[in-house]
């Protein structure tokens, strides 16, 4: 069998990265018939489909692994190049994809962004998912590394223990004499609106089963917006758990009050990233460990 040639998985990574063979041509700077040539070539050499030609495009199963190769050798590239080059030399903008879930997002983790030593050329391509999904984009070599709540390493990955993110229960002093004069009975907890994320978003539910005792089903808004999803809580449309770094000034301002003192929610994150030899990459771990340390539970 041929080696894999290094412009066809290249090629590959774009296709998935823009979604297209089109996209991908024109991010490239060859024609959408070069792209296809590459990507047939490279499916002769591994024997296998590694393009589900939809819209946007994904890798197969069989791509994952060669996608995940691509972005590894991308990396090491760019930062040999910039190495060799100097500081003055131009290497080339070195960039990391990283997937984070939404409340780190909005709370302690560009602050580990901060904290990495200041290098040109050093940009970041964050996205965000669900703590619960995020390892998902590590199978699919979409990322480099992530905050995760799963602690199971991804196959070519390191996972490190970060910490636990604290929830609290939130709602106005309004919203709970309405609907929780009783406590937190199942009964309060199956008709109280309920505000959600996303329907990723299962912190809520989690909370409601471990106080009720089993499932519920409780009138629920989705508020996919960190700041949009804290004033729908603090305009008494819902309850929510909040995490403790957004609900201090809440409760100390008095917009809100927490329907449950002394009981919270912790959920435990992970740093997962690709088992990469690469100085930037360990700079990030380092700054992401550091501030998850002050951080978090």
């Amino acid at each position: 069998m041929n080696g894999l040639d290094s412009a066809q998985l290249r090629t590959l990574a774009a296709v998935v990265a823009e979604g297209s063979f089109d996209a991908a041509a024109r991010l490239l700077h060859v024609t959408p018939s070069a792209v296809s040539q590459r990507i047939k070539a490279l499916e002769e050499t591994v024997g296998q489909v590694l393009v589900r030609r939809a819209r946007p495009c994904v890798a197969t199963d069989a791509g994952r692994p060669l996608l995940r190769l691509a972005g590894q050798l991308a990396l090491l590239e760019r930062e040999a190049l910039a190495d060799a080059r100097g500081p003055l030399g131009g290497g080339g903008r070195i960039r990391v994809a990283v997937v984070v879930n939404a409340d780190s997002l909005a709370t302690w983790f560009p602050a580990a962004l901060a904290r990495l030593p200041q290098r040109a050329g050093l940009s970041f391509d964050l996205r965000q998912d669900d703590q619960d999904h995020t390892a998902e984009l590590l199978r699919d070599g979409s990322v480099t590394a992530a905050v995760t709540a799963q602690r199971e390493a991804v196959q070519g990955c390191r996972v490190l223990r970060l910490g636990s993110m604290r929830y609290r229960t939130l709602a106005t002093p309004e919203f709970a004499a309405a609907h929780f004069a009783g406590g937190l009975t199942a009964a309060a907890l199956a008709s109280a609106p309920l505000v959600v994320f996303d329907r990723k978003d299962r912190v809520q539910h989690r909370f409601i089963r471990t106080v009720a005792g089993r499932p519920l089903d409780p009138p629920v808004h989705y508020v996919p917006s960190i700041p949009a999803f804290s004033e729908m809580i603090r305009l008494g449309l819902g309850w929510s758990m909040v995490p403790e770094q957004i609900a201090q000034a809440d409760l100390a301002a008095g917009h809100c009050v927490d329907l449950a003192p002394g009981r919270h929610l912790d959920v435990p994150l992970y740093w997962q990233h690709w088992r990469l030899e690469s100085d930037v990459l360990n700079a990030l771990t380092a700054a992401v460990r550091a501030v998850a340390a002050e951080t978090l539970r």
